[in-house]
């Protein structure tokens, strides 16, 4: 479950930005661009990847610690 929340993290993050470094004002399907300001659409998509990252990665740690104990 929490691999899947990275994911989508992951894939709202990162289309967001794209969506918004690209210059198009349509915010599509991503959340964030719906709810928030213009202003805070590039950075809460950052730190969206970066979550999302973050996740994925402590879930691969906490899995291979698992297989090593």
């Amino acid at each position: 479950m929490i691999e899947l929340l990275g994911i989508l993290l992951l894939v709202q993050g990162g289309g967001g930005l794209i969506n918004r470094l690209l210059g198009s004002t349509n915010p599509s399907w991503f959340v964030q661009l719906h709810l928030l300001p213009s202003g805070m659409h590039v950075v809460a998509s950052a730190l969206m990847v970066a979550a999302g990252v973050g996740l994925l990665f402590a879930e691969r740690s906490r899995k291979q610690r698992r297989r090593s104990e």
